[in-house]
């Protein structure tokens, strides 16, 4: 697949793969059925509703990544980028191709700083959902849930659970076989 760079944000070079472009599309879709079929949202609102979730998504990727890079940078190996449209809608902490062996403590550092952040961004949208829970109508009611059940299940709480792909499998292969 083709790499598309994007620029630089924090010293990190962002580069995207053509698999996110067909994730935020399958996302929006999703989103958008959701909001129309099972929440009864009018569909003009539905689809205006889904193109804020799959910026705001997007907008999680890039702290979650900022996070592995701030504890990257405080182990001393930091990351050299971000490539978005790993495994479709997700994205991919880079570091150096010829880095060194690390001892298994940075690895599980580095996998943490993510987990950290979204769990930051999860505590600040619920209480942007608190603070707006009776004045929202029904499509920013959907989107400021989805935003923060996204950061809090997929960004945050999956650290304790090993996928093979996510953070979770990083910090279990690494108390494993550190």
């Amino acid at each position: 697949m083709k790499e598309t760079k994007l620029g630089t944000l924090a010293g990190l070079q962002l580069s995207v793969l053509p698999l996110a472009f067909a994730g935020s599309i399958g996302l929006w879709v999703i989103v958008v059925a959701l909001m129309a079929a099972v929440f009864n949202i009018p569909i003009g609102s539905a689809l205006f509703g889904g193109v804020i979730v799959v910026i705001l998504h997007w907008f999680s990727e890039v702290v979650h990544q900022l996070g592995h890079a701030w504890a990257a940078r405080r182990t001393g190996y930091p990351m050299t980028g971000i490539r978005f449209g790993t495994k479709s809608i997700l994205s991919t902490a880079l570091y150096p191709p010829d880095e060194l062996a690390l001892p298994a403590k940075t690895h599980i550092r580095r996998a943490t700083g993510g987990p950290i952040f979204s769990a930051w961004l999860s505590a600040m949208a619920f209480i942007v959902v608190l603070m707006t829970i009776r004045s929202a109508d029904a499509m920013w009611q959907f989107v400021l849930w989805f935003f923060f059940l996204e950061n809090f299940f997929v960004m945050t709480l999956q650290v304790f659970i090993p996928l093979g792909f996510n953070d979770g499998a990083t910090i279990w292969h690494w108390l494993r076989h550190g």
